[in-house]
C-alpha cells in the first residue's frame, strides 16, 4: 500500500507524530488480520492472552467479570488488593456491581487508584462533583451502586495534584502486606496507557529510565488524544477538553501482577473505527517507549477487544 509519510517534512504534520514511531512497522501490524495479530509473539508474557469478542456489550461484560474475579479471589484468600482503574469503558462497572452483589462480596479489602484526571498545566483538577470529571464518573458507576459492599471512601484514590504522588508508596505498602496490583486499562488513539503519552519517550535516552517514572502532574496531551476523547466522551466538542492531565506512569502500571485491557473503538454499521491501529501495534509492534501500550503484552493478563478492530485495516471512502 502506498505510504505518504515521507512527505510529512515541511507540512503541518511535521513534529506532530512521535519521533520514535516506525511507520513501516506500524503499517505492517495493521495489515496482519486477526489470526496473525493474535498469534503469540516472542515478547508476550506466557500468561498474556488477547480475547476477541463480537460487540461492546460482550467486551464490557468480560472486563467486568475479570475485575470482579480478582476482587473475589483476593477476598477469599484474605489479602488486600490494589486496583488501578480507568474511566471507561464505563459499562464494565455495572457487571462488577452485579457480580459482587449476587455473591454478597464486600470490596472493603480493595484500594482503588484512578489512573488519571483532567487538569490544567499546573495539575489543578476540577471539583470531584463536576460533570465530565473522573471522580464523579467513578462514584456514579461503581462506588455508589455497590452500596454497603463498596470500597471504603478512605481507600478511593483520585489523581489530584496532592494525592497522585502518594500512589507509589500506598501500592508498595499493599504489596508488602501480601497484596497484589491489578491494572485495568484502555488503549489510547496515540497508544497511551492512562494519559502517559507517546511523546514522553523523547525525554529519555533509554527504556529503563522511562519505565521508572511513576506519575506526571499536568502532562500535556497529544492532539490525537484530545480528538479521541472528543469523539467518544465529549459529543465531538474538543473545545471542552483540557490540554493537560495528571496520570500514572509506567513505574506503576508496568509493575502490575495482572492486567485487564479493553479496546472497543468501533462505530457499528459505519465500517469506521478509531482504535484499530492502536490495537494492532499494541499486540505486534514490540515494546517501545514511544508506544506505551506496546508494553502491556509483556505482563500477565487479558486484552479483550471487539474483533472488527483487528483488521486487516483497509482504507475505504464513506
Amino acid at each position: 500500500m502506498l505510504n505518504f509519510m515521507n512527505t510529512v517534512k515541511g507540512s503541518l504534520l511535521e513534529g506532530f507524530y512521535p519521533t520514535g514511531w516506525d511507520f513501516e512497522k506500524i503499517d505492517a501490524c495493521c495489515d496482519l488480520g486477526i489470526e496473525k495479530l493474535t498469534a503469540r509473539a516472542s515478547f508476550w508474557h506466557p500468561d498474556f492472552s488477547p480475547e476477541p469478542v463480537n460487540d461492546l456489550e460482550s467486551m464490557e461484560r468480560r472486563m467486568g467479570e475479570e475485575i470482579a474475579k480478582v476482587i473475589i479471589e483476593a477476598k477469599q484468600e484474605s489479602r488486600p488488593l490494589a486496583i488501578i482503574l480507568p474511566v471507561g469503558p464505563m459499562g464494565m462497572y455495572k457487571y462488577v456491581v452485579n457480580i459482587l452483589k449476587d455473591a454478597n462480596i464486600s470490596a472493603d479489602h480493595v484500594t482503588t487508584f484512578n489512573m488519571d484526571e483532567w487538569s490544567d498545566k499546573d495539575g489543578n483538577t476540577m471539583p470531584g462533583d463536576q460533570d465530565g470529571g473522573f471522580e464523579k464518573a467513578m462514584n456514579q458507576a461503581l462506588f455508589e451502586p455497590l452500596g454497603i459492599l463498596t470500597v471504603p471512601k478512605a481507600k478511593r484514590n483520585f489523581a489530584t495534584k496532592d494525592n497522585l504522588p502518594t500512589y507509589a508508596e500506598k501500592i508498595k505498602n499493599i504489596k508488602e502486606s501480601g497484596g497484589s496490583l491489578v491494572t485495568v486499562y484502555g488503549i489510547g488513539r496515540a497508544c497511551h496507557i492512562a494519559f502517559w503519552e507517546p511523546q514522553i519517550g523523547d525525554e529519555f535516552s533509554n527504556d529503563s529510565d522511562w519505565k521508572s517514572e511513576s506519575y506526571r502532574i499536568g502532562q500535556a496531551l497529544h492532539p490525537l488524544t484530545i480528538e479521541q476523547n472528543s469523539l467518544h466522551s465529549f459529543a465531538s466538542r474538543f473545545t471542552l477538553i483540557p490540554c493537560w492531565a495528571n496520570t500514572v506512569g509506567p513505574g506503576l502500571f508496568l509493575n502490575s501482577d495482572y492486567c485487564i485491557g479493553g479496546a472497543d473503538g468501533i462505530y457499528p454499521n459505519r465500517g469506521a473505527c478509531w482504535q484499530g491501529m492502536s490495537l494492532c501495534v499494541t499486540l505486534q509492534y514490540g515494546p517501545s517507549r514511544w508506544i506505551p501500550s506496546s508494553w502491556m503484552p509483556t505482563l500477565p493478563g487479558r486484552l479483550i477487544f471487539i474483533n472488527e478492530l483487528a483488521g486487516p485495516l483497509i482504507p475505504e471512502a464513506h
